[in-house]
């Protein structure tokens, strides 16, 4: 068995409720693993929080009169209330604007500038001529001078993938006001990516398992690796630790550069948080350790590159273990990155309300069936397209017609003949053949959630459902009742055996659901779901999302003979086909 599983997920940016696109890249996949690999007995930490730093903040939060904590603050709630409801097991989701995230940012910053990684630059920055307000590359579009894109950002083209500089573009525009920046020189601090990407291009081409479109993307960063700023003149975020600077109110660490020190920094707050301070090393500090960083493709560059660039450049007393060893920070094994998710043949835009809330979507149909179509239909290896009315197909069809009510048409049969688990006699012959193959389907759909398919491993659970299914048709254990009680109880024993597996394979996908199966079939088993605190003194309280341990293990589970059944209860809800006209109405009447 490996060693410590960390599962990264992307930090949401805290300037909202999150939308379906967002979670189908970093919640849903995430979660899936982690909660999988916690059943398999591995020892697991899941670690995120809300990214809350950078002009955009600002932007808005002046807009809306409030001061960027205000604004953060709120967001935060908004975010842990979509990420709670749809039960995803983090160890610790916090935030950034904590006084240990400060802390640890500034050591990574304070530690690069000792190896040299980071170096003091000038450069030309990019100023609003309306407020004289700095501006983010994000927030400048322009023609991208490589292909020619129209709406390429001052950082990335996302037409061609290119990394770019603001002054690069042609017709440069602000996205605040829509003029054109001033650019002037400024001293700042940066990231000498040229002088390291030699020194860990071997660590990239030996990722040879990478998804395709990662790898491939990733490569090309390295060979065009430019030096690129890590300080803004922004006036929100962490400050920059170094004497010159201590009393600037403009000079702050960039937003991407703090962010990506959150997997980090929540670590070793989680650590904290457990009584055993040092208990984070176990992850970041061996080298049997697994690291999979999970998010949608736009993000990209910041784990399979400048991240790593950081990890393996720093040096400092983070470094430093107990027996007096001084090993680096552990790189990424993986970066599980998926593809975009579209609505109804269009871009996810919150601004321009094309748009579906995490929020919306789980009041009013659970997080059952979202949680499912985003886990088998969703962007993993190529951009999906989201539909309503394939939303409700696979609920119906597939969630309710062949999960649910082969759960609840066996456990009626069985409360019938009087609600207890079958003894294990007179089993037919393709019976035991069908649990050979649905304990084999352990290794299947365990093998594949390790490789990051989600998808495959689905697929394959729900086949193993449908071939249950298809052993009571060809048996007809409701007609046998009535003519050999004991073949009968043999099939449902068969049944409920399957049903009870095939549910241990299940709950990572299906959590909330499969703590309702487990309650028919009567099995005493407790599914951990997210549970939200306030955490830290004073200033520094803030609101973290934390899962207790504890759930099924992943392989065979067997009640004995005579176990009583649970009560009868509702398991998933099948969608009425007006949700479809309902739903798009909704997006029709959305102000623009």
């Amino acid at each position: 068995m490996p060693g410590p599983l960390l599962a990264a997920v992307a930090w949401p940016y805290a300037n909202g409720p999150r939308h379906i696109g967002h979670v189908a890249g970093f919640g849903i996949p995430s979660d899936i693993w982690a909660r999988w690999a916690r059943m398999a007995g591995h020892e697991v930490l899941m670690v995120s929080g809300t990214d809350e730093h950078g002009t955009p903040i600002t932007v808005e939060a002046e807009r809306q009169g409030l001061t960027p904590a205000e604004l953060v603050r709120r967001n935060n709630e908004a975010i842990v209330d979509d990420l709670q409801a749809l039960g995803l097991s983090y160890d610790l989701f916090t935030r950034t604007a904590t006084t240990n995230h400060y802390a640890v940012s500034q050591e990574l910053f304070r530690g690069l500038l000792r190896s040299g990684a980071v170096i003091e630059i000038e450069q030309l920055a990019a100023f609003s001529s309306v407020d004289g307000r700095t501006l983010p590359d994000r927030y400048i579009e322009g023609t991208c001078p490589i292909c020619n894109y129209p709406a390429a950002r001052g950082d990335q083209c996302d037409n061609c993938g290119n990394q770019l500089d603001p002054a690069d573009l042609i017709e440069p525009r602000s996205t605040i006001d829509g003029k054109p920046p001033v650019f002037r020189t400024t001293t700042q601090y940066a990231l000498d990516l040229p002088r390291f990407a030699p020194i860990l291009r071997p660590w990239l081409d030996a990722k040879l398992s990478w998804r395709p479109n990662v790898r491939k993307f990733s490569l090309r960063l390295f060979d065009d690796a430019v030096v690129r700023a890590i300080t803004r003149d922004t006036g929100w975020g962490v400050p920059v630790p170094v004497e010159a600077w201590e009393h600037d109110p403009l000079k702050r660490i960039y937003v991407w550069f703090d962010a990506v020190i959150g997997y980090l920094s929540a670590s070793i707050e989680w650590a904290a948080l457990t009584g055993d301070e040092l208990a984070w090393q176990r992850w970041w500090l061996v080298e049997d350790a697994e690291h999979a960083y999970f998010q949608g493709k736009d993000n990209i560059p910041f784990h399979s590159f400048l991240w790593p660039v950081m990890l393996a450049a720093y040096d400092g007393p983070l470094r430093d273990r107990p027996d007096g060893s001084h090993p680096p920070l552990h790189l990424p094994d993986d970066v599980v990155a998926s593809e975009y998710l579209t609505m109804e043949g269009k871009k996810f835009s919150s601004s321009r309300k094309v748009v579906i809330y995490v929020r919306d979507v789980v009041e009013r149909y659970g997080p059952d069936p979202l949680r499912y179509y985003l886990a088998i239909a969703g962007p993993e290896n190529s951009d999906t397209d989201f539909t309503w009315a394939e939303f409700v197909r696979r609920n119906n069809e597939e969630l309710v017609a062949n999960w649910g009510n082969l759960v609840q048409r066996v456990c009626a049969m069985l409360r019938r003949e009087g609600a207890t688990v079958p003894e294990r006699a007179d089993r037919p012959a393709d019976g035991e053949e069908l649990l050979d193959r649905i304990a084999a389907g352990f290794d299947t759909v365990g093998g594949s959630i390790s490789r990051f398919r989600f998808k495959e491993a689905l697929v394959e659970a729900m086949a193993l459902a449908q071939e249950v299914n298809a052993l009571l048709s060809r048996h007809e254990p409701w007609k046998l009742l009535k003519t050999d009680r004991a073949a009968a109880l043999g099939v449902l024993g068969v049944a409920y055996d399957a049903i009870c597996d095939l549910n241990v394979m299940l709950t990572p996908f299906l959590p909330h659901g499969a703590q309702r199966v487990y309650a028919n079939l009567g099995v005493d088993a407790d599914v951990p779901l997210p549970e939200r605190s306030l955490v830290g003194e004073g200033d520094d309280r803030h609101l973290v999302l934390r899962t207790p341990l504890g759930g099924p293990t992943w392989g065979p589970l067997r009640m004995p003979p005579g176990a009583p059944l649970g009560e009868a209860s509702p398991l998933f809800a099948k969608l009425d086909p007006s949700v479809v006209d309902d739903e798009l109405a909704r997006l029709a009447d959305a102000p623009a």
